[in-house]
């Protein structure tokens, strides 16, 4: 007899990300400011991004165009983990990370969160997601509330619904 339960993941959509790429080097292909400047977002990894101009500040308003774009298609931009810029000769660049899992002291915080909030339900951290189950539908809406009202660090999803 299985209990009710749901999955808490930290997931990105990486086509969203993928095109929110290609719209934000279109933008900064025909801005003004970026004329004649070799500015460009790159997917180095399937969970990496490179963004590279001549100096830093056009790196960080590179970044804002691409923020943009991603909040317009839907992702959390607390997704994105930027790194530092390197700078090397003409060329400053700066890695951007994108969120995909829940690493294990995250998880770990939110096990101690639902634990301490004392609701009838189980978590159980499986590899880089957590399984909430629970006799009653009521506790598991509980906990995806509470951990809403949370400010954690990574954006959460919560998927899998089983009755």
């Amino acid at each position: 007899e299985r209990m009710p339960s749901f999955d808490i993941v930290s997931e990105v959509d990486m086509h969203e990300i993928a095109n929110a790429i290609d719209q934000a080097n279109r933008e900064v292909g025909t801005r003004f400011d970026f004329k004649g400047i070799d500015a460009k977002f790159e997917l180095v990894s399937p969970t990496a991004i490179s963004v590279s101009a001549e100096v830093d500040f056009q790196v960080h308003q590179m970044l804002d165009v691409l923020r943009g774009k991603i909040i317009k298609r839907g992702v959390d931009t607390k997704s994105l983990i930027e790194g530092d810029i390197q700078v090397s000769g003409q060329k400053a660049t700066m890695m951007v990370k994108v969120q995909q899992g829940i690493e294990s002291d995250v998880a770990r915080k939110i096990v101690k969160m639902v634990k301490d909030a004392k609701l009838k339900v189980q978590t159980a951290i499986q590899g880089e997601k957590l399984r909430v189950s629970g006799k009653k539908r009521d506790d598991l809406q509980k906990v995806i509330a509470m951990l809403k009202e949370e400010k954690l660090e990574i954006p959460l999803q919560y998927n899998n619904f089983r009755d």
